[in-house]
């Protein structure tokens, strides 16, 4: 799934996969939490530890810091 530069990571998965689970939108949560499998992240939330921040991110408000991230979706 492509992501735009002003788009959400949520917002481009919700167009293939809408049943993604969301909540606040804005990192406070944890609902839109997903394990990533591979790339490096962008953590731009207020919530993972950082033993959660290796391993998965808050599409909401995270993005991918390379050009590419594998979620275990």
């Amino acid at each position: 799934v492509q992501v735009a530069a002003g788009q959400s990571v949520l917002a481009a998965v919700r167009e293939e996969l809408p049943h993604v689970a969301y909540s606040c939108e804005q990192g406070f949560c944890g609902t839109c939490q997903q394990r990533v499998l591979e790339g490096e992240i962008d953590h731009r939330d207020e919530l993972l530890t950082d033993d959660e921040r290796a391993d998965s991110m808050l599409i909401c408000v995270s993005r991918c810091r390379g050009g590419r991230l594998v979620l275990d979706l």
